[in-house]
């Protein structure tokens, strides 16, 4: 499993906006591992941002 896979995973798991340190220890992967995989996310569009410092799966 992908780190990209991995942080998309624990945000649907988590069930609610989650922020990266969260996300860091649900998936057991270093921050900047996370951070790194969140913005591949961010630019395929498959999380968005509900409010500030805080990510979900898009809809």
């Amino acid at each position: 499993m992908s780190a990209e896979e991995k942080v998309l995973d624990a945000m649907v798991k988590a069930g609610a906006p989650v922020g990266t340190s969260k996300i860091a220890e649900l998936t057991g992967l270093d921050k900047k591992e996370v951070e790194k995989a969140m913005k591949v996310l961010k630019e395929s569009g498959k999380i968005v941002s509900p409010k500030r410092c805080v990510w979900e799966p898009a809809k």
